[in-house]
């Protein structure tokens, strides 16, 4: 009976050990920025370690959205937090809704949209994001466009509708009905 409450004052320690690495690690970061800007207000991020235990890959997680939000919030949100940890290194950071990762982008391309939050124009850091967004299965989800800027710039903005679409937004619709 004593080794078995040493297994599991060990397991709650563990436990308790690895929610705090990914609280202070990253969480806290997220909560900032949520707490920082009040156009965030009504965005829920949980963001935490792959697995909670594999620091190469971030798990950004939408918990939730109000109806007051919009598309942009959540990718304000994103870009802000991007910022706030522009020197950490991922290989990978999943974008997840509620629990279930969709997509990835590679963790340079979002360490670069941290490292250039503050002077991009955020117009071409958005209208070029889904081109960066993979599948799990490690396949560009949306490509990308040439062309004329005009033609470029319009498929490059409906890809980035249908990339919140697929993303967060048609869950969040079948969580209305």
């Amino acid at each position: 009976m004593k080794n078995f409450k040493i297994v599991v004052l060990g397991i709650i320690i563990i436990a308790v050990s690895i929610f705090a690495v990914n609280y202070f690690s990253l969480q806290n970061h997220m909560v900032s920025v949520l707490k920082g800007d009040p156009r965030n207000e009504g965005v829920k991020v949980w963001v935490h370690y792959k697995w909670f235990i594999n620091p190469s890959e971030l798990k950004y997680d939408i918990q939730g959205i109000s109806g007051e939000n919009s598309a942009l919030d959540v990718n304000r949100v994103m870009l802000q937090f991007s910022e706030k940890i522009k020197d950490r290194r991922f290989n990978k950071v999943y974008l997840s809704y509620k629990g279930e990762d969709k997509f990835y982008f590679k963790g340079d391309y979002f360490q670069k949209l941290g490292e250039e939050y503050g002077f991009q124009n955020p117009v071409y850091t958005l209208r070029t994001m889904p081109e960066n967004v993979y599948t799990l299965e490690g396949e560009p989800k949306y490509g990308s466009w040439t062309g004329g800027w005009l033609g470029v710039t319009g498929k490059q903005m409906e890809d980035l509708n249908t990339f919140a679409k697929d993303w967060y937004l048609d869950d969040v619709v079948k969580g209305i009905r």
